[in-house]
Order: structure tokens, then sequence, then C-alpha cells
């Protein structure tokens, strides 16, 4: 009974958080500006960047499927990607309970009898994987943005991006050593998939006539980190105070900051839908 009250607080908490950014986020800017911004769009950009995006969720799939053939979980590409999206489905629209993450792993637990360790320690590695390439494409970004002029020491970047791979690196091999031999094909996958997701991300930034895409694309890769941080539902509310504040900084209004954080939510959302078809099949 405790157990299920503090799973419920964490969740008011993180659902009282994500509305309070909203809110504040929302009342710091031109509601007008940015429906006319949103009106004068280019959609073919925007169905681009979905494209785009669903692409770099397929790559996901891909590197995920190589941690479980690690471990001899046969799961077909056709099966994988279909718990990848129905995981996505649970991640975003039911925060409660388990969780994507946490019902993929009782599914195929339940399934194929794999160990729920390794299912885990899998599980944890596809999202290290995927947050290791996001500081580092944001840390080759860093010196050619206009906010190195206001966070210093940019020259660092570099050497900052080579210690956490080297990290990763040394952290895989010694705590997860099942999974090293597929290193370097999943570290590859993963940086194709915060590629493609920078290129949905420019894409977005394209239909919207913005200026200064590596400006926003860096913003874009810092709020996708803080995004990771348990505090808000699927990192909503997180990214748009980013890229308010950080618009703040470089002197822009902020509006098409807001509208491209928003419109890269509904594309999520809009794709996270997809697992909703495959929920009769893994019940």
């Amino acid at each position: 009974m405790k157990g299920r009250l503090r799973r419920t607080a964490k969740i008011g908490i993180k659902l009282l958080f994500s509305f309070l950014a909203l809110y504040i986020v929302l009342s710091q800017v031109d509601n007008q500006q940015m429906a006319k911004a949103l009106a004068q769009a280019n959609g073919w950009w925007l169905v681009a960047a979905l494209l785009f995006f669903n692409l770099s969720k397929i790559v996901s799939a891909l590197r995920l499927n190589l941690y479980f053939s690690q471990m001899k979980l046969a799961l077909s590409t056709i099966d994988n990607l279909k718990l990848y999206y129905l995981g996505m489905f649970y991640n975003l629209f039911l925060p409660g309970g388990i969780g994507g993450d946490g019902y993929k792993i009782w599914l195929l637990h339940k399934r194929y009898h794999a160990p729920v360790k390794r299912l885990m320690m899998a599980t944890l590695l596809d999202r290290v994987s995927g947050f290791v390439a996001l500081v580092v494409f944001a840390c080759l970004l860093w010196p050619f943005s206009r906010l190195s002029l206001y966070i210093p020491f940019a020259w660092m970047a570099p050497g900052i991006a080579l210690i956490v791979s080297l990290g990763f690196w040394w952290g895989h091999q010694r705590f997860f050593a099942l999974f090293h031999p597929v290193f370097f094909q999943t570290s590859l996958l993963g940086a194709a998939v915060q590629l493609l997701q920078l290129c949905c991300a420019g894409m977005i930034l394209v239909a919207l006539g913005c200026d200064h895409l590596s400006d926003y694309l860096l913003l874009f890769l810092i709020s996708s980190v803080l995004a990771t941080l348990p505090l808000s539902v699927g990192g909503i509310g997180i990214r748009e105070l980013t890229l308010l504040y950080g618009a703040g900084i470089l002197g822009d209004k902020g509006v098409e900051a807001v509208l491209f954080s928003l419109l890269f939510f509904t594309i999520t959302a809009l794709s996270s839908l997809v697992g909703l078809f495959f929920q009769g099949e893994y019940r």
C-alpha cells in the first residue's frame, strides 16, 4: 500500500511539474504570434520531420535487438519493432505503473523466460547509448553556436566528447561484458539515432523559417539531455523551458523556440500512438 502511494505521489509531482512548466512557458510567449507562425509553417517539411523521427525509432529498435541477440533472445525484427512502439506508447501516454521499459522487460521475461537482470541491463545500455550520443553531438555543436559566447570554455567541448566516449567504452567493458561484443555496432546505431533526430529537429526549424539552426539544434540537444531527468512526464515542460530560456540568452523572443518544441512533442505523440495498434498482440 505504501509503495503504491509513493508511486502515485511521484506521478502526481511529475504531472504537476509538467503542467507548471508549460504554464510558465505559454505565459511568456505571444500566443497569437505562435499561432501565426504555425499557420505559415511548411507542411511538407513537417511531414519529412515525422518520417525522420520514425526512422530514428526504427534504428533504435535495431540497436536494442542487438543487445537482445547477445542474450540469445530470438526476437524477430518486426516483433521487436512492434514492442518498441508499444513501449513508446506506454512511456508517453501511460506514465503510471511500470512504464514502457518495465512493460517490455515483464513481457519478454514472461514470453521467452529471459532473465530479468539481463533484460534490465540491455534496456539500461540502450538508454545510456542514446544519452552518450546526445552529449557527444552537443559537444561537437557547441563551438559553432552563439551559445559559446555565453557558455565559456567551448574549446573544451571536443575533449569532453572524447572523455564521455572513452568513459562509456570503459564502463561498457567493465560492467556489461556480456554485451561488449556489439559495442561498436550499437554505438554507431546510437549515433545514427541522434543524427536522424537532429535531422527531424532541423526540418521542423526549416518548416518554421527559423534562422541560426546550429543554435537551436544545440538547445534541442541540451533539452533532450535534461529531459532524461525524472522530473516530468516524458520530458514535457523541461524541453520547452530549456528552449525558451536558451532563446532568451540569445536575445530571441522565444516564439519559434517554444513552437518548435511543441511540434517535436506532437510528432513524438503521433508516432507513439502507433503502439496502440499493437497492444492487443501483447496481452
